[in-house]
């Protein structure tokens, strides 16, 4: 009888209830934490400091480049850290509270510079979420459950950020934006106990790294020294989806904190809280079972044509914001984003596996690759301001959803499909019980 292979027992891992349910409580608690403040920022700057203090679209722009800009020069060596880390679990941790921490300290701060630097270390505490939580994820369940249980985190994650949302919605009229302060430190905590729940001996480190099943002790020495870069580099596939997701963050990130500002202006700050709030809660609602869809359907259908999907819903939407100021049409075409948004966050770890499986630089890649997706998101939101002041918003949305198009057809023509049928799932038997 032949020896199995190092690899094989990591392809069948079968994870722990408490495992899967740690997973589940953490990507539920941790989605309002992972971001920061999000659009809230810009409804918090604009309407509570205000222009007599030196706040408008333009310069709460530039904060959130600023931040922006901070986070994804630390992309790459997050991923790069959560590779070579055995400590997976504390890095999660740490990273929520320095998070939390550096957001409670904006309501006792008003220089611009000291708001600029608090975010900017929210946007590299934030850097460790998206490769940490996927490499706990593959290194819990293995390669073959890895597409369906990331769309189950995906479906967590939006489940929490519609919670959070309505909490919000429900008590900023009671207590103003600052509401969202107090949700973040509740959630922090119970995120840092989801992360205790996963045993420490459930995650495979080497199996997090996206490692070769014919891997052994003796040939994994060349995986020990990833390179962001080089991983990129040696891909031309890798290299063109980085590109279209840098495109697909320079279109996205700015319009759900435009529409913020926008309402802000429409209905007043309480009243733009709570709708913000309203927008997160309708498109995190149509997220959770996009979510669920794209991974049990990711292996069938290929990840072409839902990304294509994605990219297409995405101009849509920057097309309808960009024909009404109505706040309930605002709301409505809010929605939209939870087909776009969870499509890209169910496939695009997803994608990330396939162009690196067997290098042993699954989340030095998605770390770089998000570095990418980070100048996207850093300049949409000071390309928006920009817009915003010399053109109005109508303009802006325009902007951002001829991007988007651009990405659309740059991915129809030139991304190839990564799909590879033999490493997909035979069946439902491949896949953990959750």
């Amino acid at each position: 009888m032949a020896a199995s292979q190092p690899g094989d027992a990591a392809a069948a891992r079968t994870p722990s209830r408490r495992a899967l349910l740690g997973l589940d409580g953490l990507n539920f608690f941790l989605a309002d934490v992972r971001d920061g403040l999000g659009p809230y920022l810009a409804i918090y700057l604009i309407a509570v400091r205000g222009p007599e203090h030196g706040w408008n679209e333009a310069t709460t722009g530039l904060v959130m480049t600023i931040a922006g800009i901070a986070g994804l020069l630390a992309q790459t060596p997050a991923g790069a850290l959560i590779d070579r880390s055995r400590h997976k679990r504390a890095i999660v941790i740490a990273g929520a509270l320095a998070v939390t921490l550096t957001c409670l300290m904006l309501p006792f701060i008003e220089n611009f510079y000291a708001v600029a630097a608090t975010q900017s270390l929210a946007g590299i505490a934030g850097a460790i979420f998206p490769p940490a939580l996927a490499a706990i994820t593959l290194g819990v369940v293995g390669p073959k459950a890895f597409s369906r249980r990331i769309g189950r985190n995906e479906a967590f994650n939006h489940a929490g950020n519609a919670t959070s949302a309505a909490i919000a919605a429900g008590t900023a009229t009671l207590f103003g934006p600052i509401v969202v302060f107090w949700i973040m430190a509740v959630l922090a905590v119970l995120s840092i106990g989801a992360m205790l729940a996963v045993p420490a001996k459930a995650i495979d480190d080497d199996v997090a790294r996206g490692l070769a099943a014919d891997k052994t002790p003796e040939n994994k020495a060349d995986d020990e020294q990833p390179s962001g870069l080089g991983a990129l580099l040696r891909s031309r596939p890798l290299m063109i989806f980085a590109g279209l997701m840098a495109a697909f963050h320079l279109s996205n990130a700015a319009m759900l904190p435009t529409v913020g500002q926008l309402l802000t202006r429409v209905v007043g700050k309480d009243y733009a809280t709570s709708l913000i709030a309203i927008c997160i809660v309708a498109a995190q609602l149509v997220m959770v079972p996009v979510a669920i869809v794209v991974g049990r359907k990711a292996d069938q259908w290929g990840r072409k044509p839902i990304f294509l999907a994605a990219f297409g819903v995405l101009a849509l939407r920057g097309l309808l914001f960009s024909l009404t100021d109505n706040p309930y049409a605002l709301v409505a075409v809010q929605c939209l984003d939870g087909v776009g948004a969870g499509i890209f966050g169910a496939l695009f770890p997803v994608v990330v596996a396939d162009l690196t499986r067997g290098t042993g630089r699954f989340n030095v890649s998605q770390g770089a690759i998000a570095t990418m997706q980070g100048v996207g998101a850093a300049v949409s939101t000071t390309l928006a301001g920009v817009i915003i002041v010399s053109g109005g918003y109508s303009l802006a949305f325009l902007v951002l959803g001829s991007i988007a198009a651009a990405g659309f057809v740059v991915y129809l023509l030139a991304m190839p499909e990564t799909l590879d049928s033999r490493a997909a799932p035979a069946g439902p038997a491949a896949v953990p019980a959750e």
